[in-house]
C-alpha cells in the first residue's frame, strides 16, 4: 500500500489555494495577506459536571478574513477538534462565502469534546461558557457563528441567549441556524443538503450538454456517504425532487444498499430514526436492503458519489478504486489533494466542497438578514433565493473553468480569490 504523505489540514487547504493563485497570477503580496488568518483565539474554560467535579475544556475561534463583510462559520463539538482543523475550515469559509457572492468573510470554531459523553445539562453549561469566553471577538456585524458537527438549533439557542443576556436585549443576528420559533429561518436545516442537490443536478445538466453523460435521470445511480444533517437532507431532496436512483447511504454505523433505490418515504423514516440518536443500521430487516461498509459504499459502481461525512474520506489509498464519474463533495475536505489528482487523471468530474455545500452559509445569510430586519420570509421564497444563488455560483465557476481549461475546484478558488483580492485592493491596507 502506498503511503500518503501526512500534512496538516490547513496545509492541504493552502496547497489548493496556491495552485489557483499561481494560475491566475495573483500578486505575491496579496497572496501573503489572503493566506494568513486574521485572528486565532484559544480558550480554556471550566465546566461544572453533574457529579460536582469541574473539567476544563479547550475551544477555538478563528477568523480568517473579513474583507467582504462579517466573519461567518460554524462551531463544532468533536473529540478531534484542533487549531489546525479550525484554521483550515475558517480558510475554506472565506472562499465559500466569496464563491457564492455573499458579503461575508470566513471563520470557524470548535470545542475538543466528545458530546455524546455529556448529559443535556452538561452540554448546556459547556455551550454557554464557551460562547461567553469567545464573545469578545463576536458580534452581529463582526462574527456570526452557526451549527456544525454535533451542534444544532438547541446549541444556537443557548448561544443567542447567553449573548443577549450579556447585552441586555435580544440579539437575533448573533448566530444563525436557530429554531424558527426564536428568529431562525425556515429552510435553514435543509439548506446545505438542498444546495448540494442543486449543484448535483446542474453538474448532470452540464455533463449532458457536453456529451459526457448519456443517461436519463431514472438510469443514474447515486451513493451518499454520511447521514447527518447534510447527507440526510441531500438524500431527501434528491429522492423527492428527482428520478435518479439513490442506491446507497451510510453513517458511522455502516451503510445500506438498495438496488432499486430508496424512496423519499424510506429516507424520512431513516431520518426520524437517526434523529433519536439511533444508528442507521438499527433494526433494518426489511427485504431489499443489504448492509455494506462505508468503504464499500465509496467503491460502488455508481454514476454519482457524494461524500458528506468527515474530511479525508477519499485518499491516495482508495481513490484508485472509486468508480463514480461525478463526485459532489458535501463534507469539507473529503478528498485529499493526492486523491484529487488521481481522480482528475481518471476524468472524474468533481464539484468542490466550498461550492457544493455553500447552501448552508447562503441561507444563514438569509436568516441573518431576516433577524437584523425582524422580517421573516416564506419557505418558497428561501428556496427560490437559494436556487438562484447556487445556480449563479455554479455557472460562474464553470465559466472560469472553461476560460483557464482547469478543474472545477481550482476554478472555484480562482473565482473566490479574485473577489476577495479585488475587495482587498479597493479597500487598501490601513494604516
Amino acid at each position: 500500500m502506498q503511503e500518503e504523505k501526512r500534512v496538516s489540514m490547513f496545509d492541504n487547504a493552502v496547497k489548493q489555494f496556491d495552485r489557483a493563485a499561481s494560475i491566475m497570477g495573483l500578486d505575491p503580496n496579496l497572496r501573503e495577506v489572503l493566506v494568513k488568518p486574521k485572528r486565532e483565539l484559544i480558550v480554556n474554560f471550566p465546566v461544572r459536571m453533574d457529579d460536582g467535579t469541574t473539567k476544563v475544556f479547550t475551544g477555538y475561534r478563528v477568523q480568517h478574513n473579513m474583507t467582504l463583510g462579517p466573519a461567518k462559520g460554524g462551531i463544532r463539538y468533536h473529540q478531534n477538534v484542533t487549531l489546525d482543523e479550525v484554521k483550515a475550515l475558517a480558510f475554506w469559509m472565506t472562499w465559500k462565502s466569496a464563491v457564492v457572492n455573499i458579503p461575508y468573510g470566513g471563520a470557524k470554531g470548535g470545542v475538543t469534546v466528545e458530546p455524546s459523553q455529556l448529559s443535556f445539562s452538561e452540554l448546556e453549561r459547556l455551550s454557554r461558557r464557551f460562547f461567553y469566553e469567545i464573545q469578545v471577538i463576536l458580534g452581529e456585524e463582526i462574527d456570526i457563528p452557526a451549527p456544525d458537527v454535533n451542534t444544532d438549533g438547541q446549541v444556537m439557542s443557548w448561544y443567542m441567549d447567553t449573548y443577549s443576556m450579556s447585552k441586555g436585549h435580544t440579539s437575533l443576528g448573533i448566530v444563525t441556524g436557530k429554531p424558527v420559533e426564536i428568529g431562525g429561518s425556515v429552510g435553514r436545516t435543509e439548506a446545505t443538503g438542498r444546495g448540494i442537490n442543486i449543484c448535483l443536478q446542474e453538474a448532470v445538466n452540464y455533463l449532458r450538454d457536453k456529451g459526457k453523460l448519456n443517461k436519463k435521470d431514472e438510469e443514474i445511480t447515486v451513493a451518499i456517504q454520511g447521514f447527518g444533517n447534510v447527507g440526510s437532507n441531500l438524500a431527501l431532496t434528491l429522492t423527492e425532487e428527482s428520478k435518479m436512483r439513490l442506491i446507497a447511504i451510510s453513517d458511522v454505523s455502516g451503510g445500506l444498499y438498495k438496488e432499486h433505490g430508496f424512496t423519499a418515504a424510506e429516507i424520512r423514516a431513516l431520518m426520524e430514526r437517526t434523529k433519536n440518536r439511533k444508528k442507521l443500521l438499527l433494526e433494518v430487516n426489511e427485504e431489499g436492503y443489504k448492509e455494506i461498509s462505508n468503504e464499500e459504499l465509496l467503491m460502488l459502481n455508481v454514476d454519482i458519489l457524494s461524500p458528506c461525512a468527515m474530511e479525508n474520506a477519499i485518499t491516495i489509498d482508495n481513490s484508485k478504486d472509486i468508480q463514480a464519474k461525478l463526485i459532489v463533495e458535501g463534507a469539507n475536505g473529503p478528498l485529499t489533494p493526492e486523491a484529487d489528482e488521481i481522480l482528475l487523471s481518471k476524468n472524474v468530474f468533481i464539484v468542490p466542497d466550498f461550492l457544493a455545500n455553500s447552501g448552508g452559509v447562503t441561507v444563514s445569510y438569509f436568516e441573518w438578514l431576516q433577524g437584523m430586519q425582524w422580517d421573516f420570509w416564506e419557505l418558497e421564497d428561501v428556496r427560490k433565493a437559494l436556487h438562484k444563488k447556487m445556480t449563479s455560483a455554479f455557472y460562474d465557476v464553470i465559466k472560469t473553468m472553461e476560460k483557464y481549461e482547469i478543474d472545477m475546484r481550482t476554478a472555484a478558488y480562482i473565482k473566490a480569490i479574485d473577489r476577495v483580492a479585488t475587495a482587498t485592493k479597493l479597500r487598501g491596507i490601513y494604516p
